[in-house]
């Protein structure tokens, strides 16, 4: 008589074997413990029938288990596919697109290695040659090409079709070359699957996935490198898409501007032949033309004198000019001398880096050189400034014809208002003289003029003198010389002008001050000694080769119109820095003016300082410690550099505090 078999013991026990395995599948139990109620069952004693039953219900339990990782792992693999497709669609870059494409596929497979050949463009053979590859360490591997039908990657190419062998060199199925088998030995590879890009029916290059030990690939593997192919190759056409795209756009926005330059260039001729025609039919001066040219071509432009014929007098005019000039300035008169050089040497148009300049010649003889600064033109526009330079010449030799003895008459009168009485009051028939000789010149002193004190360097002053006399006497003014000085007096508003004008005839740096006058003959001598200031105030600040009027200068121009507490200024504006500078014997009145005129760049005033960046800028802090933290403020920076002029000019000689005359001359 059989008796019932005991119940298993532990968890499982009292339960069927159903439930046995239901719950071993529900916690995802190791395959080996599906063999543990079968051990316990026969320790149990259970007969064969229930045995069987139960082996059974155990390789259901297998199965189903065998069923549910496949899903998952399916899943997996779509949910990384799916990321993948999305990955690649929101890339831009073909290069970033394939290197994408081959560190996923190699991701997915779980293989050593990875890699993509594409369709070669310039050979239409239907061959392709290794692109991108990922765990590659082979270099002749990388630089394969597959010809239709060599090799696994040729097969596939060919017939559009995917392949797999589990050992790619004692795989017969191939043609194999000696290229191809002598790269995938040097790689290591053994295990080889490919599967087409393909794009509107046409194949675009293979995708690979390899290992370096024999391995059989799945149906399902290559089904999943099938599908990353599939959204591979639309990538892949959509960065080439992009990438033709954008080359053609930048090709397209070369060409436009060409047409562009091309238009502006045209635009710019007509405007400049339109202007210089203009001037010439008004009578226009050369400071109209170089405006006109730098309005036209950019940059700045002025004329120059023609440099000294010997080597040694060019070199003491340029170091006397150059006084007071960093290295940045050094350099660009350096350019400009070459340019103007190599322009009157070859009687044409010369360019440099960023100097261009035309000779200003009539019948032979040099006039100077029409210098533009701060660009490159093209054929065009240097067309322009040569055309700019015949309208120059033309204007010179116009204005060099004078009369000497109309000169001798307007000097001598110049003379006698500069050294008669200081006011009218003082002697008025000694004004009424004057009154009548200036009228028999066409001067009515009793209207408002301007007074020009000008200055050129040493060999160009007789003919500054020379060029005045004759401004003079074509704008109905007087002229003269006042030791170094040239005087000029014409009429109220013409005065800047006649001084750039003076430039242009001289052909050489000319500095100039101006000054208005109220009517009468003693507010001539008042005027010229306004100008006089500032002519000297320019020289003081380095301003050498310009004109200005006290007004120009700023707050300068305020304190040199009379008398004013300038020391005092200036000892509230930077009496703490001059005097830690005077105790210390320390740079940072220097260091503040390096750094005001640098535009507020510590780098750049380094270079003019000749000192280390972080000098620099202790220097500064201490002056902010002796300043106040609101020395950089806008008001407080303007009172700073204004200060700082002022401190130049005081330590420069000129007078700011007196009336006319007390600056000793």
């Amino acid at each position: 008589m059989n008796r019932p078999a005991a119940p298993l013991p532990g968890p499982v026990g009292g339960e069927g074997p159903q439930t046995w395995f239901l719950r071993l599948l529900l916690r995802d139990a190791p395959a080996v413990e599906y063999e543990r109620p079968l051990m316990d069952a026969r320790a149990a004693g259970w007969d064969a029938g229930r045995l069987a039953e139960l082996e059974t219900a155990k390789v259901l339990a297998l199965e189903v288990r065998s069923v549910l990782a496949d899903r998952r792992r399916r899943e997996s693999e779509l949910a990384a596919l799916y990321e993948t497709a999305s990955d690649l669609a929101g890339m831009r870059d073909l290069d970033r697109v394939l290197h994408a494409i081959v560190d996923r596929a190699r991701n997915l497979l779980g293989t050593d290695t990875a890699y993509l050949t594409l369709r070669d463009q310039e050979r239409d053979d239907g061959g392709t040659s290794m692109r991108v590859t990922s765990g590659s360490v082979s270099a002749r591997f990388q630089r394969l090409r597959l010809s239709p039908g060599d090799g696994l990657g040729g097969l596939v190419a060919q017939t559009a079709l995917p392949y797999v062998t589990a050992n790619y060199l004692n795989d017969a199925r191939f043609l194999h070359t000696d290229d191809i088998d002598a790269g995938v030995s040097e790689e290591g590879l053994v295990a080889i699957l490919g599967v087409p890009l393909q794009l509107n029916g046409r194949v675009i290059g293979v995708l690979f996935a390899a290992n370096r030990r024999e391995r059989p690939f799945s149906h399902e593997e290559v089904a999943l490198l099938g599908s990353l192919a599939a959204h591979a190759s639309i990538a892949i056409d959509n960065a080439g898409l992009l990438e033709d795209t954008r080359a053609a756009l930048e090709e397209l926005g070369e060409v436009n501007q060409r047409l562009t330059e091309h238009s502006a260039g045209v635009e710019r001729a007509a405007a400049a032949h339109e202007r210089f025609t203009d001037l010439v039919l008004r009578g226009g001066g050369v400071a109209d033309v170089e405006a006109a040219v730098s309005e036209v071509l950019g940059g700045r432009a002025h004329l120059v004198g023609e440099p000294p014929p010997v080597a040694g007098a060019g070199r003491a005019a340029a170091d006397g000019a150059g006084d007071g000039a960093g290295e940045g300035e050094e350099a660009d008169r350096r350019a400009v001398e070459e340019a103007v050089r190599a322009a009157r040497i070859g009687g044409r148009v010369v360019q440099g880096e960023r100097v261009c300049a035309a000779p200003v010649m009539a019948g032979g003889e040099p006039l100077g050189s029409l210098v533009l600064e701060g660009v490159r033109l093209d054929a065009a526009d240097l067309r322009i400034l040569e055309r700019a330079a015949m309208v120059i010449a033309l204007l010179l030799v116009v204005r060099r014809s004078a009369s000497e003895a109309e000169h001798r008459v307007r000097t001598a009168l110049l003379d006698a208002l500069l050294d008669g009485p200081g006011t009218d009051g003082a002697d008025g028939a000694w004004s009424d003289t004057l009154r009548h000789r200036a009228a028999r010149l066409g001067v009515d002193l009793d209207a408002p003029h301007e007074a020009v004190a000008a200055e050129a360097p040493g060999a160009h002053a007789g003919r500054l003198a020379s060029a005045a006399l004759h401004l003079a006497e074509t704008g109905g003014g007087l002229a003269g010389a006042r030791g170094p000085v040239t005087v000029l007096v014409l009429p109220h508003g013409e005065g800047a002008a006649a001084a750039k004008a003076l430039s242009a005839a001289v052909n050489a740096q000319v500095t100039a001050g101006v000054a208005g006058t109220r009517p009468g003959p003693a507010g001539v001598r008042e005027a010229f000694a306004e100008a006089r200031r500032c002519l000297r105030a320019l020289a003081a600040l380095g301003r050498r080769g310009e004109v200005a009027r006290p007004e120009e200068l700023g707050f300068l121009g305020l304190l040199l119109g009379g008398g004013r507490d300038v020391r005092g200024f200036v000892e509230a504006t930077l009496g703490p820095v001059l005097a830690y500078d005077a105790e210390k014997g320390t740079a940072l009145t220097e260091t503040l003016r390096a750094y005001f005129a640098h535009g507020g760049s510590p780098a750049k005033a380094k270079d003019a300082l000749h000192v280390h960046v972080n000098t620099v800028t202790q220097r500064l802090e201490r002056v902010g410690r002796l300043l106040g933290r609101d020395w950089q403020a806008p008001q407080r920076a303007l009172e700073i550099q204004t200060a700082l002029r002022l401190h130049t000019l005081v330590n420069g000689g000129v007078d700011l505090e007196g009336g006319p005359g007390r600056d000793g001359w």
